[in-house]
């Protein structure tokens, strides 16, 4: 699988970006609501995160076909997202995709318009406007009580039918999410570490081609 997944999907809030609100008759559960709200409120006071996650590639028969590991900084709206020779910047003004197999970047201007759905969005309220959302059965996964979160896109032409958001109950964090595609793939993100308030500098979320000997640029501002 070529460049594995992020290149293509911007890590796990990315991949909801440009879904249409559609309207719906049917209700949101309420104590969902509670919960995502509570993980939106707890991430709106850090200052800056440092998370590490897995990501898991699943085929339709729940085996793993892959699996790699990354780590996501956010400050504020801005990020950086690394993993397996692949880093993506933005400081939310410009975005950078680097790719080091071909030690190539892609510059684009951020989408200002709210459309997009960034690693920043994920932790906070991205679920109000594109989802319908109901609380499942808890489950217990490495001493961590979860509370799982169904959700359903309401732009039902995506390839995304279904979202699995499972919340560490003790610490109000998102632990991990299953995206379910209509292809039968299915992709976990698994949180395995989250640092809040970690000390990020600003430079942490500008491209640096310096450092990056012989970089081809595509700039498509």
């Amino acid at each position: 699988m070529k460049k594995f997944v992020l290149t293509g999907m911007l890590l796990s809030g990315i991949i909801f970006g440009g879904m249409v609100q559609a309207q719906s008759k049917v209700a949101n559960d309420p104590k969902a609501k509670t919960i995502l709200d509570g993980v939106s409120a707890k991430f709106k006071t850090l200052k800056s995160v440092v998370a590490n996650f897995v990501l898991k590639v699943e085929g339709a028969n729940n085996s793993v076909t892959d699996s790699k590991k990354g780590t996501v900084y956010m400050k504020g709206p801005k990020y950086k997202v690394t993993m397996d020779g692949q880093e993506i910047i933005s400081d939310n003004k410009t975005s950078w995709t680097y790719a080091k197999d071909v030690n190539e970047v892609t510059i684009n201007n951020v989408d200002q318009s709210g459309g997009a759905i960034t690693p920043a969005k994920l932790f906070t309220n991205f679920y109000d406007k594109d989802f319908l959302y109901r609380l499942n059965p808890e489950t217990t996964e490495k001493g961590k009580v979860l509370q799982n979160i169904e959700m359903t896109p309401t732009d039902k032409s995506k390839n995304i039918f279904k979202v699995i958001v499972s919340v560490d109950k003790k610490a109000q964090n998102i632990a991990k999410m299953k995206v379910f595609e209509k292809n039968g793939n299915h992709y976990t993100y698994e949180i395995t570490n989250f640092t809040p308030n970690a000390p990020v500098t600003d430079a942490t979320f500008i491209f640096d081609a310096k450092k990056y000997p012989g970089v081809e640029v595509v700039d498509l501002r």
